[in-house]
């Protein structure tokens, strides 16, 4: 999400060439689809589509590669299983890469569709790819099924096909054609202005969150304590507390037990995608026994929705350590990733580095063979 504010900021300081989309992935890759990169007329970039060893390249050569309108470029990285793996090669993965000219009527669609929805709209993209006999085409809806663009080339037919694909799977690849979501940004609502909320902020804004932070007590609530872009900040927590919906995530430290026993009560009635508390297991526990009292819930149903005490068990005990655990622990939970991951095992290890050896031995014997 930050790497689409920064697109945009250049775009809108008219700096933006040639924006690159990253859309199909075979193998391992750095980026996933939907990763972009927008070239600037003054060689620099921002964004990224690999971990970095394929920008300088399409940089280089982005605008040769569109100067007759969108073009779609594919990168290499896979492993050659007959010799060492060379330093920098890269991930072991086939990208294919869309490069589209920024002064077209569908890259500038797509811009604003980028603004919109870091603006907390949301937009539904389907691209048709360019190919030998076709240029790129473009259909963008927005959340209510409503056409906002449709390039000029399309048929009503094609257009109605890409407003039901709106609400299909996003970023799948079928027949040429791409279908993106744009969601909003993830929001987050930090109860309690305290110097150990700044670090929190800083580090929910690196990832393009929108961040509201709320603090009835004026002299903590100031927006020049939170001055990343971005970032909200409100004396009105009955006001904010109204906004919360289960699509958000929420940290309660405002340090006052009443405080966080009030925001407590309110958030559980609000069910957020995410909810951390602040404290000691002692604390934490008496908070969330009042508020089981008064909400007529059991504590099992809070415990469901809490985290507490908040964040992952990371080790460290300062404001970044916390606000380090806090922010991985929200970015898992909302993402869907949490306790999710399947990691190396030795086992698996040992299979990958024999089913190599085993590529190589193959490679070696079909060598000598034309020999």
């Amino acid at each position: 999400m930050r790497e689409r504010r920064q697109i945009i900021d250049r775009w809108q300081r008219g700096d933006g060439s040639v924006l690159a989309t990253l859309f199909h992935v075979s193998g391992s890759s750095y980026r996933q689809p939907g990763a972009r990169l927008l070239v600037c007329k003054d060689g620099s970039y921002e964004g990224s589509i690999s971990g970095g060893c394929l920008e300088a390249d399409l940089v280089r050569k982005a605008t040769w590669l569109v100067r007759d309108g969108a073009a779609i470029k594919r990168y290499s990285t896979v492993f050659d299983t007959a010799s060492e793996v060379p330093y920098g090669l890269g991930c072991g993965g086939v990208l294919d890469v869309l490069l589209e000219p920024l002064d077209s009527e569908e890259g500038k669609a797509l811009l604003r569709a980028f603004e919109d929805h870091i603006g907390g709209k949301e937009r539904f993209v389907v691209t048709w790819l360019p190919s030998t006999s076709t240029t790129l085409r473009r259909v963008i809806v927005d959340g209510g099924g409503r056409i906002l663009f449709a390039s000029s080339g399309l048929s009503q037919e094609e257009v109605l096909k890409a407003q039901r694909k709106s609400s299909g799977p996003t970023r799948l690849t079928v027949d040429g054609v791409v279908c993106e979501h744009l969601k909003p940004p993830q929001r987050l609502f930090i109860f309690g202005a305290g110097d150990d909320a700044k670090p929190l902020v800083t580090m929910a804004s690196l990832l393009g969150w929108n961040v509201t932070v709320v603090d009835g007590r004026t002299h903590l609530a100031a927006a020049d304590r939170f001055p990343e872009r971005h970032v909200r900040v409100s004396s009105s927590r009955e006001e904010i507390l109204h906004e919360v919906s289960d699509h958000d995530a929420a940290v309660i430290m405002t340090h006052s037990f009443e405080q966080d026993r009030d925001c407590l009560i309110a958030l559980l009635s609000k069910r957020p995608k995410y909810l951390g508390l602040l404290g000691s297991r002692q604390r934490s526990s008496l908070l969330m026994g009042d508020a089981a009292v008064r909400l007529g819930l059991s504590i099992e149903e809070c415990c469901q929705v809490v985290s507490a005490p908040v964040g992952l068990d990371i080790g460290g005990e300062g404001p970044e350590d916390i606000a380090l655990a806090i922010i991985a622990e929200a970015q898992a939970v909302c993402s869907g990733k949490a306790q999710t991951r399947e990691k190396l095992s030795a086992h698996r290890v040992q299979s990958y580095l024999v089913d190599v050896d085993s590529e190589r031995q193959i490679f070696s014997r079909c060598e000598l063979n034309t020999q």
